[in-house]
């Protein structure tokens, strides 16, 4: 199992490439792997023959540790004792193919009358070949509970089926694909994926030992709304630019002013970064991730706004190469499309800040010494202590907070 990504410690093979006898030449997809961030491909590092699988689809196995053979044709491999040496250090994600069967959900003790699934994907037909599209969470918790992935309905990218659906099934009365109808299931039993086992990971190491304090500013957001209505309204066919493509050009500016808060803690030092690289939290299937916006400060608002739609769009996919999602000075989380108005997020370590964007609704304010319904924002920064003092970022926000009131300084 190769280090496919800076932070990996663990990959879940999803679905092997090559079988057992197949002719391998250096370079070649041996098999798609789920990573912390990302499913990725696994290629050959030398050619030969794949004499032997050593973990099925669905195993997690640790860097470094052996997923199959590779040699000669004919060449003997003793799968014995060697082979179960292996399967001791794999930590199972879900049933091997090779080694379980699936496991029947649970059934809760306290009787029920049994019903039959009324949801669309019951009448899905069964495919008659090939390979149901699925996320890697959505057939482990298949598996696990006997499930039909054929006789789902999927809603995620070219009729991917993911997590949601299965849920949707079994909100219907019934567990999704099981013949004859099932008891109501009382609970389910999601295994952590990659992705999740890391945000758990990095939350506990920030939230725990970071000094963190937060700081909270309220925002007129009229004119960057005329500005915006005004770049639209000229882009014609272009992409529409965002509130929040606005915000970030908006965060990485006024960085550049205040470099104190574009920092890592770094245990005996903190190194100060003199260009910005922006993270932005997007929500994907089963957690979250943030890629980067490498040089934020050097892009324009068009080209800041074409990045990221594009960053966003495969990190939801799982195709974010691992220099895309690694490096961020300051994070940006953004929650407003939800209708959020006030929220505080968690600091990405090694970073010493991060920006909680609310929504922007019409409220009544004072301008210009008469009360008027405008529209508002609130951005809370929480900030690392050690590094950002509360004068600091306090700068930093009045700063940020000029640049959205007067969207103009941000194209000087």
């Amino acid at each position: 199992m190769e280090a496919l990504s800076p932070t990996m410690e663990e990959g879940r093979l999803v679905e092997w490439k090559k079988q057992e006898g197949d002719a391998v030449a250096v370079g070649d997809v041996l098999a798609e792997v789920e990573t912390d961030k990302a499913v990725m491909e696994l290629v050959a590092r030398a050619g030969g023959t794949l004499l032997k699988q050593l973990v099925g689809a669905g195993a997690t196995v640790p860097v470094s540790s052996p997923v199959g053979w590779i040699g000669s044709p004919g060449e003997s491999v003793d799968g014995s004792a060697e082979g179960q040496r292996d399967r001791a250090a794999v930590r199972q994600a879900g049933s091997v193919a090779e080694e379980a069967a699936p496991k029947a959900p649970t059934i809760p003790t306290t009787p029920t009358t049994p019903t039959t699934p009324t949801t669309p994907t019951e009448a899905a037909a069964p495919a008659a070949a090939g390979r149901v599209k699925a996320s890697p969470l959505a057939r482990k918790i298949a598996a696990e509970q006997g499930l039909d992935l054929a006789r789902v309905s999927g809603s995620g990218p070219e009729g991917r089926v993911v997590k949601r659906d299965l849920e949707a099934g079994q909100r219907g009365g019934a567990a999704v694909g099981q013949t004859g109808g099932a008891a109501e299931v009382e609970f389910v039993d999601n295994p952590l994926t990659q992705i999740r086992k890391t945000i758990a990971k990095r939350l506990v190491q920030s939230i725990g030992p970071i000094p963190t304090f937060y700081l909270t500013s309220e925002v007129d957001m009229e004119r960057v709304a005329e500005a915006r209505e005004a770049l639209n309204a000229a882009a014609g066919e272009q992409g529409k630019i965002s509130f929040n493509d606005i915000v970030l050009k908006a965060v990485a500016t006024a960085l550049r002013q205040h470099p104190a808060c574009n920092a890592w803690w770094q245990d005996d030092h903190v190194r100060i970064w003199n260009t910005v690289h922006l993270g932005m939290a997007v929500a994907v299937d089963d957690g979250l991730i943030t890629p980067v916006i490498k040089h934020a400060e050097t892009k324009s608002l068009r080209e800041l706004s074409a990045e990221t739609r594009d960053l966003a769009k495969r990190a939801r996919e799982r195709k974010l190469k691992p220099e895309e999602y690694t490096g961020s000075t300051f994070s940006v989380s953004n929650l407003g499309m939800f209708d959020i108005e006030h929220f505080t997020a968690i600091i990405n370590p090694p970073e010493a800040g991060i920006l909680a964007v609310g929504s922007i609704a019409p409220v009544p304010a004072v301008s210009n010494g008469q009360v008027q319904v405008r529209r508002r924002m609130r951005l809370t920064m929480s900030c690392d202590h050690r590094v950002i003092d509360g004068a600091t970022g306090a700068q930093f926000l009045k700063t940020l907070k000029l640049l959205l009131e007067n969207p103009l300084a941000l194209v000087w």
